[in-house]
C-alpha cells in the first residue's frame, strides 16, 4: 500500500508510504526479535498521516476522555456544521452551535481556542516542519486543551515524524507489556528501556505495537 485514498471528512487526498518506513521496519527486525514477529503480520499497512494541522488537532481535541463511538458522533456534527473544518468556519460556528455537536462546554472552549490560535497566527504552523520535535511540543501544549500526548500524536500523525515515542500513551505501555513482559505492569522506565533498542524509528515501533493491540490502523 504505497498510496492509498483517504477521506477525512474535510477533504480527499493521495496518502503515501512515510518516506523512513521500509528502512525502518528492516532495522527494527533486526535489532529485535519481538518486531521481527510482529511487523510481518501486518503486510504493507503502514501509518497514514493527515496534512491539516488545525482538523489533526481539532479531532484529537473532540477525542479525548470520550469513547471512539461518542468522538466519532460528535465529529461528524462538527464537520456537518462546519464541513472545510477551517478556523474561520469554527470560529464562525461560536460556543453555542458547537455545544450542540455533543461536545462538553471545555470542548468547545479548547476547539474555539484552537481556532483563534491559529486565525490569528499565535503559531507556527508553517514553520512545524522544519521545528525538531520538542520545539514543536513546547509550541502546542501552551494551547488550552493540548497536551503533551495530544502534542506527540500531533508529531506522529500530521508531521509523520519517526522517532516519538509516546510514554503517557495507554496503548504503547500495553503493547510493551503484552509483547515484552507477557502482561506484567511495565513502568516508564521499562518502556524506555525497551524503546532504546528501536532509535530513531521508535514512532514506527510504536505503531506496530498498537497494531498488535488492534489491527485497524488508527487514523
Amino acid at each position: 500500500m504505497v498510496q492509498a485514498k483517504e477521506t477525512t471528512g474535510a477533504a480527499s487526498r493521495q496518502v503515501a508510504l512515510p518516506p523512513y518506513w521500509e528502512e525502518a521496519k528492516i532495522e527494527l527486525m533486526k535489532r529485535d526479535r519481538i518486531m521481527k514477529k510482529l511487523i510481518p503480520q501486518f503486510g504493507d499497512l503502514h501509518l497514514v498521516g493527515h496534512d491539516d494541522p488545525f482538523i489533526t488537532l481539532a479531532r484529537s481535541i473532540v477525542k479525548q476522555q470520550v469513547t471512539a463511538k461518542a468522538a466519532d458522533v460528535a465529529w461528524k456534527k462538527l464537520l456537518a456544521l462546519c464541513p472545510k473544518c477551517t478556523p474561520a468556519q469554527v470560529l464562525k460556528a461560536g460556543a453555542e452551535q458547537l455545544g450542540e455537536c455533543g461536545l462538553s462546554k471545555r470542548k468547545t472552549e479548547y476547539i474555539l481556542d484552537l481556532a483563534d490560535n491559529f486565525k490569528a497566527k499565535k503559531v507556527h504552523a508553517s514553520q512545524w516542519h522544519e521545528m525538531d520535535d520538542e520545539a514543536v511540543i513546547a509550541e502546542l501544549v501552551q494551547i488550552r486543551g493540548i497536551t503533551r500526548w495530544t502534542a506527540e500524536m500531533f508529531l506522529i500523525f500530521n508531521l509523520l515524524r519517526p522517532n516519538v515515542l509516546p510514554l503517557d500513551d495507554p496503548g504503547l505501555i500495553q503493547g510493551i507489556s503484552q509483547n515484552y513482559f507477557s502482561g506484567e505492569p511495565v513502568s516508564r522506565s521499562d518502556a524506555r528501556e525497551v524503546s532504546a533498542n528501536w532509535e530513531p524509528y521508535r514512532t514506527v515501533a510504536t505503531w506496530y505495537l498498537w497494531r498488535s493491540l488492534d489491527p485497524v490502523p488508527v487514523k
